[in-house]
């Protein structure tokens, strides 16, 4: 009988921005046990000329077909298109890694249908760290999970929260604090900014006993998170700061999660919770 470990894992990716570009980049040069199949993109013309500039000769797909040669979908994408990969992945039994976390607060129908055809989702740690705590602290009692989050003003630009109440950060001088209050609420307003909240808020206590404030601050470069959390077993606080990747609203290290995350699929030593 063969191994099924010992067949590479068939992985997608659905979104070539700045994280899917660099998940491509690396399974072209080689993540043992993994192989690139396929890629699905939004302008078809810009997918073609990205899969040149990668080295990647591999079918571009519309995103509800990506689980049709793949183990494994990377879902590396605005929210508004998560579910048109999310769920046809789901649905063929096959496993979707969620860049997009805030996509999957209150989709239990999602969770529900993994569930039922054997699919699975997985959340990369993305542009946080700690979740690995928050998820063993989660095993006993969490009193409390609080999150501050920093970024220069252009890294939240265009915001729907910010939109809705008619905030402009133009010109912005000093830090200002532009969001606090529930994650749950904090995703729906900053879909593109705050999806480690919504994983933090997984790991622990939910997104609605999860709370964050978000500053708009000129004074600095980074993308800055810090988290303070509150158990039965330990009180921890971690923060860290972000070199912006190319689309200045990530993180350069939340693509190295994801590749991360895939190089653990198939290694035989995992470190981490």
């Amino acid at each position: 009988m063969t191994d099924p470990s010992a067949r590479p894992l068939r992985v997608a990716v659905a979104g070539l921005g700045a994280i899917g570009k660099a998940v491509v980049r690396h399974l072209v040069a080689g993540l043992p046990g993994l192989v690139l199949t396929a890629v699905a993109g939004r302008d078809r013309a810009k997918t073609e000329a990205s899969l040149r500039e990668l080295g990647a000769d591999v079918p571009i797909l519309p995103l509800e077909r990506l689980a049709e040669q793949a183990d494994l979908v990377v879902e590396a994408l605005p929210a508004a298109a998560f579910d048109a990969v999310a769920r046809p992945t789901l649905a063929a039994g096959r496993m979707l890694m969620a860049v997009s976390a805030g996509a999957l607060l209150g989709r239990d129908d999602l969770i529900d249908l993994a569930r039922q055809s054997g699919g699975r989702i997985v959340v990369p740690t993305g542009a946080l760290l700690g979740l690995d705590a928050v998820a063993a602290a989660a095993e006993g009692k969490i009193h409390s999970v609080r999150m501050v989050t920093r970024k220069p003003p252009k890294g939240l630009a265009g915001a729907p929260y910010l939109v809705e109440k008619g905030i402009s950060l133009d010109g912005l001088n000093t830090a200002r604090k532009i969001y606090e209050g529930p994650a749950r609420e904090a995703v729906r307003g900053f879909p593109a900014n705050v999806n480690v909240a919504a994983a933090l808020s997984l790991a622990g206590i939910g997104p609605d006993r999860t709370t964050i404030e978000i500053w708009a601050d000129p004074g600095i470069d980074r993308n800055r998170h810090a988290i303070v959390v509150d158990s039965d077993s330990a009180w921890f606080s971690l923060e860290i700061a972000n070199i912006p990747s190319e689309n200045p609203k990530t993180g350069r290290i939340t693509a190295q999660s994801v590749i991360a995350a895939l190089r653990r699929l198939r290694a035989p030593l995992r470190v981490g919770t």
